[in-house]
Formats: C-alpha cells, structure tokens, sequence
C-alpha cells in the first residue's frame, strides 16, 4: 500500500473526479455512505450524534454523513464552522441539504459566537473539521474547540484524520489543539502520521475505507513511503530446488555473545538456522560453548582467544553473510576488533545491537564504514548513533532516511510499523508483528533470519523485506496460539517455519 503525501492525495481525488468521471459531490456522497456503513455497524439509532462540521471538503464530508445518518433514523445535530464567510463548493451543497433535511435534530452554522452542546458520554462526536488538507496547527477557536471535545466523555470518531493532525510531519505540532478520536475512518489509505507511535494517541482504533479512487492514479503515481502487503513480499521469496545441497545453501557467520550473554547467540543463532541456511557458524566466546553445544548442535562453533568476549575478527572469505552484535558487550577490545571486522568484511553484513552501541560510542568510526550495511536499531539505539534524540517519530524517520543516504546503507528501524530505510530515499513499512514481541531478545531472532536470508542468497533489500515480514508474522502466529502476554523470544523462532509455510 502506497502512502501518499497531502499533495497526492488532492491530486488522487482530482484525477478520479476528472477520470472516472464522477462529480465532486458525488464523490463526497460516496465517501460518506462508506463511513455511515462503519457508523450503523457501531451504534443503533438510539444513540445521539453530534457533527461538527468545517468549512471545507472534510466539513462537507461531515455534513453528507449528517443527513444520510438522519435519513436512516438517528438524532443528529450538526454545527458548521462558517467563522470566515467562506465555504468550499461541495460544503456549501452539503450545507444546502442538511437544511432541507426534515429529519436532522438541529442544524448550527456559527459564524460569530459558539455555544457548545452537551458532550454526553452516551453522544458520539463526528468530527469534520479539517481532513488531509490541514498545514499548520489549529489555534484560536478551532483549538478550544478541540479541547471542549477532547476534556468530554464522548466517543469520538475522526473523518479522514483527527482535525488538528497533519498527514506527515507533526514535530512542531501542539498536541493539545489535537481531536482524540476513538475511531478514525480514513479514506482510500493510510497516511503517514498514522503510522507513529506518538500519534496513536489522536488517531485511536483505525479502519480504511475504500471510496475506490482511481487505481490508475495509485497504480502509476511514486510514493516515497510504502507498507508492505503480502503480495510484495511473496513475489520476492526464493524457492529451494529439489536438489540442492547444504553446499549451495549458504554458510552464515553469526559474531555474537559474551560471557553471561549466550543466550543472545543462541537466540541469532537459531533463527539464522529455521531461515534455511545450509551452514551456520557462530563465533562466541569460550566460556559460552557448552550452552551453544547444547542449545545448538546444528552450529559450528568457532574458537576465539578470550574466553569472555570478542577481541579478534575473523577471515570471512568462506562465508556468504555476517551477522554482528547481539550479547556482543561493549568491552574496548571488542569495540577494536568490531570494526576491524567489519573493514575486513567483503559479504554482506548485519550490524545490530551491541554493534550499533560501539559504533555509538565511537563517532568516527560512522564515517568510515563501507557501503551496503545492513542496521538494525531499535529508537534508543537510533538516537545514541545520531547526534543528540529524535524530536518524536517522524524526526527519527527523518533522520533515519538520511542516514541510510549518507551511508549508503539499510537501516531497519525497529517498532511496532518496522521502517526499513533505503539507500534510494524510499522507506518500506512493515504491517506485521504485535505488542507481544516488545520481549528482550526479539531483535537478535530478526538478525539471524536476516543473515540467514543473506546467506541463501536474498539480496540485501529482499532479505530485509522478506526478514522483517517472517519475523512479525512469526511473532503474530505464536501470539495467536499463545497470546501476547506470555510471548518469548524463542517462540518467534518456533514458529517460522509456520511463517515460511504461510508465504509458500
């Protein structure tokens, strides 16, 4: 699913309205007859609406729901917001119809002084103030009437995006002058600002409507921001030939764990094997290798000179992928081997966790790392490879992106709608995985699938893509049978080859 910015999505629907071709107000009704099926699956006519309406084409959205809400049998009352004399076409026609609606409750245009109605907890609030439209933060009346909305016991649902909240970019937002809605009914797709953590608070449960806009304009028009679907990553799977050897399979490098930390190596480790690779060796301290031995004996073990951590890099010559950084520690002398490592390092590479925290620790060494890197921070260890936090979501996203254009890497930034940045510009969304992953050793399962991929021979982009959908949907079929509370790292690993079965 491609996202669009706010620009796109005016020129989607002007291209439907021009192409299809269907009228603007007729597009509008359609619009609103999606959102009032959302409406009477919700609630019966007993309950008591109240629509606040804008003076643009969200408002006009907002008043066609109005009146084919009263048409079915419910009280609805409707306030517009008229306060600058001036309404968009399709408003304006709306406003028309409720008038000569006989069955809305009360209809409101303000225009100068604002008496609020009772907000009940039994009232549901539709709001259509300002939709995609909105550049700038709500203030003056629009952001006390915001807060009168917000501070009431209703049920709140949103049309298109909660008034105040922009499609992209909300860093300098204010929240306050933001609608909390319980519901938000968006049109056609997504939209970016939808997709972070810190706005999930305004957006509340989501449902896309399909108001079926031009698939020719989707189907041909760039977007910088995609979320995955299932399609995308079928098409890139690799199929395993019915005589194929251990041989032509792969053989991973997995550098991880310290002593007290084998469990990190384990977890990498496994993960890397259930992702179908055909060798696997893992380099971990001495002090880990009966744990390894026994948690793992699929592994080949290779001996390092410490027997708590990692101080020497290794020849990779023979090996087709490395994974680097889980339980690795942070010790100075494995900082030194670390990135003696990865200079050394002609295959593919994964950099996670204590890997990204010593190149944290070491600025300058960001400058001199090669190409097509592949990293794999969670939003701490983001934020400590940058300089200074994130202003919120979208800065991070932002300087993510920059990031991986400056490197010239693959950063997967990690949470709950994963964002693998690429060095192209483009950020793919991952849709899968649940709040029941958020468990310690989560991420060193998603390193070793991701090495693992590599390793069979996945290119870079296409073992990220493909990784992060298995480690999500892996995570999402052990919560189905186990639930989200109980969910462990290992569970992850269990059920991949669910995963893998699923995409076949």
């Amino acid at each position: 699913m491609k996202i669009f910015t706010g620009t796109q999505i005016k020129e989607l629907d002007k291209f439907t309205i021009e192409n299809e071709p269907v009228a603007s107000i007729d597009l509008m009704e359609r619009a609103a007859k999606a959102i009032v099926r959302v409406l009477r699956e919700e609630w019966d006519n007993r309950t008591p609406f109240v629509v606040f309406a804008g003076p643009g084409n969200n408002g006009g959205d907002a008043l066609a729901v109005a009146r084919l809400m009263a048409e079915a049998g419910y009280k609805v009352a409707v306030f517009l917001f008229n306060v600058n004399g001036k309404l968009s076409d399709d408003c304006a026609t709306n406003k028309q119809r409720v008038m000569d609606c006989k069955r809305i409750k009360a209809f409101t245009e303000v225009v100068v002084d604002f008496d609020p109605p009772e907000l009940t907890a039994e009232t549901v609030v539709i709001d259509g103030l300002f939709g995609a439209g909105l550049n700038k933060t709500l203030t003056g009346g629009f952001a006390s009437l915001v807060k009168y909305i917000n501070q009431s016991p209703a049920k709140v649902v949103s049309i298109d995006l909660p008034s105040g909240l922009m499609t992209e970019d909300n860093t300098h937002n204010v929240k306050s002058h933001i609608v909390k809605a319980d519901l938000t009914l968006t049109l056609q797709q997504k939209k970016l600002a939808m997709l972070f953590e810190d706005n999930q608070q305004f957006v509340g449960r989501l449902r896309v409507l399909d108001i079926r806009l031009s698939p020719e304009y989707i189907a041909r028009t760039d977007a910088k921001y995609k979320v995955l679907e299932e399609a995308d990553v079928r098409s890139r799977m690799l199929k395993r030939g019915d005589f194929v050897n251990k041989g032509l399979m792969g053989h991973a490098l997995v550098v991880a764990g310290s002593y007290g930390m084998a469990g990190a190596a384990v977890l990498a480790g496994r993960a890397c094997m259930r992702s179908g690779v055909g060798k696997l060796t893992i380099c971990t301290p001495r002090r880990n290798y009966d744990v390894m031995q026994i948690s793992l004996p699929e592994a080949i073990l290779s001996a390092g000179k410490e027997d708590y951590f990692f101080t020497e890099p290794l020849d990779t010559e023979h090996y087709d992928a490395v994974g680097m950084g889980p339980g690795l520690g942070q010790h100075e002398d494995t900082a030194i081997a670390l990135i003696s490592q990865i200079r050394r390092t002609q295959c593919p590479m994964v950099i996670d966790a204590d890997a990204l925290n010593i190149l944290a620790s070491h600025k300058a060494w960001m400058q001199q790392l090669p190409q097509n890197l592949i990293l794999t921070p969670h939003v701490g260890e983001f934020d400590r490879l940058g300089n200074g936090g994130s202003e919120g979501d979208y800065d991070r996203l932002s300087k993510a992106l920059d990031l991986a254009q400056h490197l010239q890497a693959y950063i997967l930034l990690k949470g709950h709608y994963s964002a693998l940045c690429l060095p192209s510009g483009k950020v793919f969304f991952n849709p899968t995985g649940n709040a029941g992953m958020a468990t310690a050793g989560s991420g060193d399962v998603l390193t070793g699938i991701i090495t693992g991929l590599l390793a069979r021979g996945y290119n870079r982009e296409d073992a990220c893509i493909v990784g992060m959908y298995l480690h999500g949907l892996a995570g999402d079929l052990a919560a189905k049978q186990l639930g989200k509370e109980s969910l462990m790292a290992g569970d992850i690993v269990a059920y991949l080859p669910q995963a893998f079965e699923f995409l076949a």
